[in-house]
């Protein structure tokens, strides 16, 4: 009996199914997001919650990754007698690349779990159920302000890790090693362009705020009212998250890419 209902057929369209209902779910948030926006007090009380205790481990980070690309940048190009293009190095990889992708990384870890845990412990706890008793919407008054804010702080978190990481390359480059300030800052500024490198930066984050968005508050909504359930729910927002981040980071890129 479990041998038929394990048929290729089956997973197919249970596969479809979960699609379809992501999809739904997807849209129906972007459309209650709109709406949220008119209650800025329920979306400004999580953007602290998200941003605000997501930030330390950000800065630190971008600092910190900052000090690795200028080690590693300095001793790549002094090969070629380069080390005045150390700052642009730093900067793209990190305007590019790194500030969104380890950001997105970073906020899947730190706040889509613990949006999903939230949300999978209202399911549990049967807040979601009393709501929609009282003919009270729970994803119009509890998962929309999240996922704007959400969204909202992805492309700001970014910006400072990108800051933080620039910063780093300049405390490792200039006062440490000896690059030249003027070279770092000057070949920072004459190559890094602010459509085709910032821009696709920050079209990168805000791309991966929808998606860490998405995966912690559809994850949690759906998750077995259960201690068990809530913990593999946490887990799988990570795995999903971050797997996601990276497939859309290649199609982005190669995007990108292609338009230049």
């Amino acid at each position: 009996m479990m041998q038929a209902l394990l048929t290729p057929w089956n997973v197919l369209v249970d596969f479809v199914a979960s699609v379809g209902r992501g999809t739904r779910f997807f849209l129906r948030l972007c459309a209650l997001g709109v709406r949220a926006l008119g209650r800025p007090r329920l979306v400004i009380d999580q953007i602290h919650f998200i941003g605000n205790y997501s930030l330390s481990i950000i800065l630190v980070s971008g600092l910190l990754i900052g000090f690795v690309l200028g080690l590693q940048g300095y001793y790549t190009l002094r090969r070629y007698g380069s080390e005045e293009a150390l700052g642009l190095l730093v900067a793209l990889s990190l305007v590019r690349e790194l500030g969104p992708v380890v950001t997105g990384l970073l906020f899947a870890g730190r706040a889509g779990t613990s949006l999903t845990a939230e949300v999978g412990l209202m399911k549990a706890g049967e807040q979601i159920d009393a709501m929609e008793m009282m003919a009270v919407d729970p994803v119009a008054r509890v998962l929309a302000p999240r996922f704007v804010a959400a969204v909202l702080c992805v492309p700001l978190l970014s910006a400072l890790f990108s800051a933080l990481g620039v910063l780093g390359g300049y405390i490792v480059g200039v006062a440490m090693i000896g690059v030249d300030a003027g070279a770092f800052w000057s070949q920072m500024q004459g190559g890094v362009d602010w459509l085709d490198d910032v821009g696709n930066g920050v079209l990168k984050s805000i791309v991966f705020g929808y998606t860490v968005a998405f995966v912690a508050l559809y994850v949690g909504y759906r998750a077995q009212p259960t201690p068990e359930g809530v913990a593999r729910a946490t887990t799988t927002t990570v795995v999903a998250a971050s797997l996601a981040i990276l497939g859309l980071d290649f199609i982005l890129t190669a995007l990108m890419f292609s338009t230049t």
